[in-house]
């Protein structure tokens, strides 16, 4: 190339960046991720609404005693300013009893279209049929069920603190334990004689037509050294939703907590929420893979299932959890 085609060629050059025609080079500067919401879930208050919830004694079907539990956890979302659906329900137990059944229903933001599903069941397994001793009596139920039911409460309280943007209905499920002990006979099909309550809703709602994006069931959520596996019926129904939790839980350290080894499919309220009522759930429960034999913990269906077991850690960093994926929703 001559001298002067070179400068010819410069000329051009200039000319056209002079008159917009080239684009200047496109520098992309990286957006700050979103900060993690860590909410102010007090683990003294969720301890203590497991505590009251013992203090009345087992939560038993057809008993004095979790009919005034009934009243009370009514009484507590109302408090907490939700809107509170008691749903009645009968419903005919493995041994042929009928159980007066109470599904509690607290809405906040009811208006809200888009919606999140939080739930537990409220009622105690009335025999210890995995003790050796007092088989026949009921059990406290500090964790299995106490302990859900108590981080939700808390979790109403943060919603009347800090609303939601989104709508969030939170149910308490009743006669979830009756099914029958191992070797008794049984009138109905075997997953049917569990989680009553969560069946009878799914069929027939609190509201007619009532949808949500997805629900988050919390069952056995407060025994030291708890370990969060991937529950198998969860995987099975609502991968997307358990990846959701489990990645939250690893944002605010809780990895060590929400393992991702995953367990066999369990029957639990989520089974009846997710295929009945079409409402893809995670269930957030304490069962150990590392251990022989592997399951729920040394205290499942005994008497050992009192206050004695439960920690203010565990309550804090599932509740932490599930309030922090609520608040993200858009």
């Amino acid at each position: 190339m001559s001298k002067i085609q070179s400068f010819l060629l410069i000329c051009l050059i200039t000319l056209a960046y002079s008159c917009g025609e080239i684009p200047a080079p496109v520098v992309e500067i990286e957006s700050a991720p979103e900060p993690i919401i860590a909410p102010n879930f007090s683990a003294d208050s969720a301890y203590s609404y497991v505590q009251k919830q013992v203090d009345f004694g087992p939560r038993v079907p057809n008993t004095p005693e979790h009919d005034a539990c009934g009243e009370w956890l009514t009484s507590e979302l109302e408090r907490h300013g939700a809107e509170v659906i008691v749903q009645r329900a009968r419903a005919r137990a493995f041994d042929g009893k009928l159980l007066e059944l109470s599904n509690i229903v607290g809405q906040f933001n009811p208006k809200a279209r888009s919606r999140v599903l939080l739930y537990a069941h409220w009622d105690t397994r009335p025999f210890a049929d995995k003790d050796s001793t007092r088989m026949d009596m009921p059990i406290d139920g500090a964790n299995d069920g106490g302990s859900g039911v108590g981080i939700l409460l808390e979790i109403a309280r943060q919603l009347s603190i800090t609303p939601a943007e989104i709508g969030v209905d939170i149910i308490f499920f009743d006669g979830e334990d009756y099914g029958k002990p191992n070797g008794v006979q049984s009138l109905q099909t075997d997953f049917l004689q569990w989680c009553l309550g969560s069946q009878y809703w799914s069929k027939e709602p609190h509201r007619y037509g009532y949808r949500a994006r997805f629900g988050i069931l919390l069952d056995m959520v407060g025994a030291k050294d708890a370990e969060f596996n991937k529950e198998g019926t969860s995987m099975k129904y609502a991968p997307n939703v358990v990846r959701k939790v489990w990645a939250r839980a690893q944002e605010l350290g809780y990895g060590h907590r929400f393992l991702n080894e995953k367990t066999p499919e369990t029957i639990d309220d989520n089974l009846f929420v997710s295929e009945f009522a079409g409402i893809p759930s995670a269930n957030i429960v304490d069962y150990r893979m590392n251990v022989r034999p592997m399951g729920y913990g040394f205290f499942h269906h005994t008497h050992a299932d009192n206050m004695n077991i439960i920690d203010r850690k565990i309550l804090e960093e599932v509740g932490t959890t599930v309030l922090s994926v609520v608040y993200s929703e858009q």
